[in-house]
């Protein structure tokens, strides 16, 4: 990305910077991962955020302004790169950000200056010919030490590419079936790296092609070709490659918004995310030690303006079709938004980084549900008792309306006082 991006003056971040002031409040921005939905025919009409229950939220549900957040532009289905960057107040068209960067940085991984980064999955794939059919893409959600085990057992091939290819290649076991990749080559750097993905994004299909043929797409062929070999048998026995790119140049979130951020998430692709706009993060265990989140926003929350809690399993439910389990999601996060309103933060936007329907197993381009609860109760329906709940139908007829989520962040610096007047 060129630096005169950043000059851009029609950019909301270079008005913004300009209109940014501090003050001592404190701001929570809570994303249930693929919180949106659909009403299903089987479930009488209705969302799984209509059906789960929902106290702690409805606390702060008449000092609330609601809404539907768009995270890209109307008909567009987000990934969670996207949703993510318009939360943080910039637009995904502008800064875009592929998953493997993401990934390695939220595992910790060394990143070099000429480095590749790739998200991986393992996979189960059938040998058809020369191609290979996807059997599972997440190889049945494999288990973390199965994902341990079998990058042990791939050690002497992966030290053969580095071999042949002159390159450091680093795999690293994430959650699950999830893998981060970095490739970084010796003493020289890869002619081209937009090779495209080789995931086909569902099951039964054919693993994808690589667009160009290079030496990065022959040694991805290669380690693949490879790892069937020896684990045609196993469990997983392929891995799919996704976002493959090197470190994107972003803006600093602190140095636009005049906000110090912190980061708390279980899953790396979000705390890599937050990395790359400046958050300093914590890695967070289990969603259910509720006396633990407890004590890490205690010991943070002086130190912080701002807090982006990230919670991943409304968006696995969604992807996995299940509605019950979805609702249980919500119920679960609803517990720990209780915790973060014992802090008595000023601002809290409560919402997701995008749609993801059980009826469709996938993302969606529909809006999501956004609420934006002030201590100050600057909102039009303050105490009225307009706001019924927090759901997809509440938030259509909401006071924010239908809304770009780029605009997430001028409306939590508002709500907390936190901007200047503009113009004259």
């Amino acid at each position: 990305m060129e630096n005169n991006k950043f000059n851009n003056p029609f950019l909301i971040e270079n008005i913004i910077k300009e209109l940014a002031i501090k003050n001592n409040t404190k701001l929570i921005l809570f994303v249930m991962d693929g919180l949106g939905d659909m009403v299903n025919i089987n479930y009488s009409y209705k969302t799984p955020l209509m059906v789960a229950k929902k106290d702690n939220i409805k606390k702060i549900l008449n000092k609330s302004a609601l809404g539907l957040g768009i995270p890209v532009f109307r008909g567009i289905t987000p990934g969670s790169g996207p949703g993510h960057t318009a939360l943080f107040g910039f637009d995904p068209i502008v800064y875009q950000i592929k998953r493997g960067i993401l990934e390695v940085l939220g595992m910790d991984m060394e990143v070099s200056k000429n480095s590749v980064a790739i998200r991986g999955n393992w996979a189960k794939v059938k040998k058809d010919n020369n191609n290979y059919l996807v059997l599972d893409r997440r190889a049945g959600r494999l288990p973390t030490q199965e994902n341990i085990k079998l990058l042990n057992l791939i050690t002497p091939i992966i030290n053969e590419i580095n071999e042949k290819y002159n390159v450091k290649l680093n795999i690293k076991a994430g959650l699950e079936h999830r893998l981060g990749i970095v490739i970084t080559p010796i003493d020289y750097n890869f002619e081209d790296i937009q090779i495209g993905d080789n995931d086909p994004q569902k099951e039964n299909t054919y693993v994808k092609n690589f667009t160009k043929n290079n030496t990065l797409s022959n040694l991805l062929s290669e380690l693949n070709n490879k790892i069937y070999n020896l684990l045609e048998n196993e469990r997983a026995n392929y891995i799919l490659f996704r976002g493959i790119t090197d470190i994107p140049l972003l803006p600093n979130f602190e140095e636009v918004y005049k906000l110090k951020p912190l980061a708390i998430a279980k899953y790396p692709m979000y705390l890599g995310i937050a990395k790359l706009f400046g958050f300093n993060t914590i890695k967070l265990e289990d969603y259910q030690n509720l006396e633990n989140i407890r004590n890490i926003i205690k010991e943070n929350i002086n130190d912080y303006d701002f807090i982006f809690f990230h919670y991943k399993y409304t968006d696995m439910a969604g992807e996995d079709g299940n509605f019950e389990l979805k609702v249980k999601s919500i119920e679960e996060a609803d517990k720990i938004v209780g915790v973060f309103l014992e802090f008595d933060p000023d601002v809290m936007v409560i919402t997701g980084d995008h749609s993801t329907p059980c009826i469709y197993k996938s993302h969606s381009f529909q809006g999501t549900p956004y609420m934006i609860y002030s201590k100050n109760q600057d909102v039009l329906n303050a105490n009225l008792d307009i706001n019924k709940d927090f759901n997809e139908l509440e938030c259509l007829k909401g006071e924010l309306g239908t809304f770009e989520l780029k605009y997430n962040m001028s409306l939590m610096l508002a709500y907390s006082k936190r901007l200047q007047k503009y113009g004259a």
